[in-house]
């Protein structure tokens, strides 16, 4: 038996919500990762760096993208300002540790939409993601 997606007033699924995802830690992005991936976001794609980030921004053109403040080669600030100048309605949520708070300010400025401090919790991300994506 043959489905149409239309016969049920358009997808049968949900449209999932495509991120990039950005720091230079290894170990962040796969965490990041596993709580997007594991609440149906599709993770198009990695960046370790503010030039790789802006790159791979243009590349994939995401529904959001998270982006660590301390990066090396251009730190996060200057990729959330090179990314909104490309693409003034980017979604784009900062990810920072304890301590860079002094960064809000700056980044909310420039045009980031949230902030997440690390350590922080799957339910806590997910929940701040459904509120600025509505996914």
């Amino acid at each position: 038996m043959k489905v149409d997606a239309a016969d049920y007033g358009g997808s049968l699924m949900k449209e999932m919500k495509r991120v990039l995802i950005v720091d230079d830690a290894a170990f962040v992005r796969m965490a990041i990762r596993t709580i997007l991936e594991k609440n149906g976001y599709e993770v198009v794609g990695e960046a370790n760096d503010g030039n790789v980030a802006v790159s791979k921004y243009m590349e994939h053109k995401p529904d959001f993208m998270t982006l660590d403040i301390t990066m090396p080669n251009m730190d996060g600030i200057e990729t959330l300002k090179a990314i909104r100048k490309l693409d003034p309605s980017a979604v784009v949520i900062m990810v920072s540790a304890l301590g860079q708070e002094r960064y809000i300010k700056d980044a909310i400025l420039n045009g980031a939409k949230y902030f997440l401090v690390k350590p922080f919790k799957e339910e806590n991300v997910i929940e701040t993601l459904r509120k600025i994506v509505g996914a």
